[in-house]
C-alpha cells in the first residue's frame, strides 16, 4: 500500500500524511493515524497557530501526539507551492477549515489531485460539503444540537442537554479516519484516489443509527424521560457513600428472579406488581423507590463487587478520577505513559483500538511551533537554499 519505505513494524508506517486542521474533529482523526505509525506533519500559519494550543495543554497534547510540526503561510504564493510540493509526496491531505477557505487559498481537492492524482483528501465539516448550510460554522456543541442528541438527554422538565465536550467532535474524528482507511485499501485496489469526507452532523447522526431509524419506520419522536419513568432495571441508583450504579438488565424474565435473590429480597421476586410486563412497568415509579432504599444500604463497590460476583450486569457510574484508577483501564492498556517533550514520563488515553500484533503507541508529545519545519522540508527534496529563500520571502517558519 506504501511502496519503498521501511517498515517499522506498525501498520501504517511510511504512510506521509499532511494535516492542515486545527481544533479538534480533524486534529484527532489524524492522531489516530498517527499512533499506528502514520508519519504526520501538522501545517501550521505563522500567523494562524492551531487555536488548540491556546485552550489547555492537554487539549494540544491529546489530538496532536506522534506529530511532526511545521510553518506554511498558505496565503503566501511560495507557501502554497511549498505545500503542493509536499502533497505530491504525501498519501493523505486532511484540513478541517470552513467550507471554501481551502479552495480560495488555491488548495482544494482539485488543486492537490492535479500535483498527486492519487491523494486521499480529507474533509472535515460541520455540515456536510452539500446542502444549503454547508457553509454555516460548526463547533461541537452545534453538531449535538442539530444532530438531535441534546433532545433526548436529560429529564422532560430540564432544558436540552449536551455531552461532555467535544463528544461530536470525536465522533467525527473516528468517522473521518475509518473513511480515510477505506479510501487507501481501495487506492491499494485501483490506484485511485479521492475525497473522503466526515461532519459533525453526519456522525452525530450515526451515532444514533437505531434511535433515528425508530422515528423513520414509526413516525415517532421518543419522549425524554425522567429516570421515574424509566425501566428500573435500565436504571441508576445511588448508593450509601454517594456513589451510583448503573443496572443493564432489559431482559426482565431473564434477570428478575436472580436480581432480588442478589439484593436480599425474594419477597419482591413474586410480587405481581413487579414480577412480570407490564405491570412492571405499570408500577416502575413504586419499584425504583423501593431499589433506591435498597441500594442505599451499601456502599458503591460493595454493591458492584457482590452483585458482579453473582453475574448480574451492572457497573459503578465512575467520574474520571475513578476511570484512571479503574483496573480494567490498567490491565488493557487504555491509559498509557509517553515521553513529553519536558522530559517527564506522562500518562495519556491510548490509541483507540488495540491490535494484537502490531499495537499502536505514543512515541512522543505534540510539536511545539515550527519544531520540524526544516527537517521534513529537507526529507521532502528541498534544499537548505531552498528553505533559506522560503524563510527570507516569510513563505515559512515563525515570525
Amino acid at each position: 500500500m506504501f511502496p519503498n519505505v521501511p517498515h517499522t513494524g506498525l501498520p501504517l508506517s511510511g504512510l506521509v500524511v499532511l494535516d492542515c486542521t486545527i481544533w479538534q474533529q480533524g486534529t484527532y482523526a489524524t492522531a489516530m493515524l498517527a499512533d499506528f505509525g502514520a508519519d504526520v506533519i501538522k501545517i501550521e500559519g505563522p500567523d494562524s497557530p492551531d487555536p488548540g494550543r491556546g485552550l489547555s495543554e492537554a487539549y494540544f497534547e491529546s489530538h496532536n501526539r506522534n506529530k511532526r510540526g511545521i510553518v506554511v503561510d498558505l496565503k503566501h504564493p511560495l507557501g502554497r507551492e511549498t505545500v503542493l510540493r509536499l502533497a505530491e509526496q504525501a498519501d493523505v491531505f486532511v484540513q478541517n477549515l470552513r467550507q471554501g477557505v481551502m479552495d480560495r487559498l488555491g488548495l482544494g481537492y482539485e488543486a492537490v489531485r492535479a500535483r498527486n492524482p492519487s491523494i486521499i483528501y480529507a474533509t472535515a465539516s460541520g455540515y456536510g460539503s452539500k446542502g444549503p448550510h454547508a457553509r454555516w460554522p460548526a463547533m461541537d456543541i452545534l453538531g449535538q444540537a442539530r444532530g438531535g442528541t441534546m433532545m433526548v438527554q436529560g429529564a422532560p422538565d430540564q432544558p436540552p442537554v449536551f455531552s461532555f465536550g467535544g463528544m461530536a467532535d470525536q465522533v467525527g474524528a473516528i468517522s473521518l479516519s475509518y473513511g480515510i482507511l477505506l479510501a487507501l485499501i481501495h487506492r491499494a485496489r485501483t490506484g485511485e484516489g479521492q475525497h473522503v469526507e466526515a461532519s459533525l452532523l453526519g456522525g452525530q447522526v450515526m451515532l444514533q443509527s437505531f434511535n433515528i431509524t425508530g422515528t423513520l419506520f414509526t413516525g415517532q419522536v421518543p419522549p425524554r424521560r425522567s429516570r421515574e419513568d424509566a425501566a428500573p432495571l435500565w436504571n441508576v441508583y445511588r448508593c450509601r457513600d454517594g456513589g451510583w450504579i448503573a443496572l443493564s438488565m432489559a431482559q426482565l424474565s431473564r434477570w428478575w428472579a436472580p436480581f432480588c435473590e442478589a439484593v436480599g429480597r425474594p419477597d419482591l421476586r413474586d410480587d405481581p406488581r413487579f414480577c412480570a410486563l407490564p405491570a412492571h412497568m405499570d408500577h416502575r415509579r413504586e419499584l425504583i423507590a423501593e431499589l433506591d432504599r435498597i441500594f442505599a444500604a451499601k456502599d458503591q463497590w460493595e454493591w458492584v463487587e457482590e452483585l458482579c460476583g453473582q453475574g448480574l450486569p451492572i457497573a459503578p457510574v465512575q467520574d474520571y478520577a475513578q476511570v484512571i484508577r479503574d483496573p480494567q483501564v490498567v490491565a488493557n492498556d487504555y491509559i498509557v505513559e509517553y515521553d513529553h517533550r519536558s522530559g517527564e514520563r506522562r500518562k495519556m488515553v491510548g490509541p483507540a483500538v488495540q491490535l494484537g500484533a502490531t499495537p499502536g503507541r505514543i512515541a512522543r508529545g505534540a510539536p511545539e511551533f515550527d519544531e520540524h519545519t526544516e527537517q521534513v522540508l529537507l526529507e521532502f527534496g528541498f534544499s537548505w537554499d531552498d528553505i533559506q529563500e522560503l524563510r527570507g520571502q516569510g513563505a515559512i517558519g515563525a515570525r
